[in-house]
């Protein structure tokens, strides 16, 4: 009965005005707070203040738990000694154990000298890099807490990114662990620069997502983009897992089995990176601004979402409309999702209601890619 109402409740949401609410004036004040530690690299102690900080505004949110969870590292290239690393996790619990999460990380590192101790010692106030995406999670949790969702959403700040995805990696293991269902998770990393010397792009954010060993991650992407349909700031899907030679938080998520995706701003400012000059000033706040409704948008409606169908098959046999059968669950609406088998996303929708299968009349499975979502949720593409 818990969830039934839940999904009664966030039902009559105003996704707009929801996403209208979201202020980069509270984003910026957020990256220049962050920004005024000289840096908060995961050797130092700067990183725990940081990390208090960032908890200690969570905790300011009704409805909202807040965790300071601790793992340890190894000494490696880019970490001094063994030490125990923190990081932060506010968590606003929904009417199921389903789980969505959303973060940047928080930890700064600069690398114009590259010695190990320079990385930790030189100033690196890390405002795109990634305060940026550590203040949009902060501001989805400002709205979206004074809301039901059926998912259970985390929001997280994860350290030890620069050092080699330590937290996120820490966080995932956990998760893969303690059995955690997450239906996605949205790592924004570097969302906060519109442009560089090459060109500029205040429309678009590109999301990366990776189909090797599963193809979960690739389809939240093709989520993301179709609820950005009609609108003036949408996803550009990139077909990778990241850029080359690069890595994100998303990854060690992906790596598990969880659908994870990384967004990030299409052009780049490498000269800015890892160097003392990722400063507040040089960045977007209209920009950063767009990317957190992006996130938004899509992280509000998911979270609406009932248990995705399973063994979705398309009956095989030779005719000129296509039969889509799945294995549903009890009161959830299901929707059917088709596109040409060039396209990256889909194209066509069309809403069945509680039932367990369909039949396309207009579309030939020779011709097609389907899927089935429940209403609200990412597609399962048939076999």
């Amino acid at each position: 009965m818990l969830a039934t109402a839940a999904l009664l409740m966030v039902g009559t949401l105003d996704l707009n005005s929801l996403v209208s609410q979201v202020d980069p004036r509270r984003m910026r004040a957020t990256v220049e707070k962050l920004a005024s530690w000289p840096n908060r690299n995961t050797n130092n102690s700067t990183l725990t203040e940081a990390a208090e900080w960032i908890a200690a505004e969570y905790r300011k949110i009704p409805g909202i738990e807040v965790e300071i969870m601790r793992y340890t590292v190894k000494k490696s290239a880019r970490i001094a000694a063994d030490k125990e690393v923190v990081q932060a996790i506010a968590t606003l619990k929904g009417a199921t154990d389903r789980r969505l999460i959303v973060g940047g990380h928080f930890d700064t590192i600069n690398m114009v000298e590259r010695s190990t101790e320079s990385t930790y010692t030189n100033p690196s106030p890390g405002a795109n890099d990634d305060a940026s995406g550590t203040s949009l999670a902060l501001e989805l949790a400002r709205l979206m807490a004074s809301h039901k969702w059926n998912h259970t959403i985390h929001f997280v700040a994860f350290s030890g990114e620069e050092q080699g995805l330590l937290g996120s990696g820490a966080l995932a293991a956990r998760a893969k662990k303690e059995g955690w269902t997450i239906d996605g998770v949205f790592s924004n990393d570097m969302v906060g620069n519109s442009g560089n010397t090459v060109g500029k792009n205040t429309k678009q954010v590109r999301v990366f997502s990776d189909d090797t060993d599963h193809p979960l991650s690739r389809e939240l992407a093709r989520f993301v983009a179709w609820h950005a349909r009609g609108e003036k700031f949408t996803p550009k899907l990139v077909l990778r897992k990241d850029r080359f030679g690069r890595g994100g938080d998303h990854t060690p998520f992906h790596n598990v089995g969880f659908p994870a995706i990384r967004f990030v701003e299409v052009y780049e400012e490498y000269t800015r990176q890892h160097t003392a000059d990722d400063r507040p000033e040089f960045m977007d706040w209209g920009y950063l601004g767009n990317v957190a409704k992006l996130n938004l948008r899509a992280l509000a409606t998911l979270a609406q979402a009932g248990p995705p169908p399973t063994d979705v098959r398309i009956d095989r046999r030779q005719s000129h409309e296509t039969r889509i059968t799945w294995k549903s669950k009890p009161g959830v609406n299901y929707v059917v999702f088709w596109r040409d088998t060039r396209s990256a996303e889909w194209t066509h929708s069309r809403p069945v209601g509680a039932v367990s299968e369909a039949t396309i009349t207009e579309a030939n499975k020779d011709d097609y890619i389907f899927g089935v979502a429940p209403e609200n949720g990412v597609p399962v593409e048939a076999l």
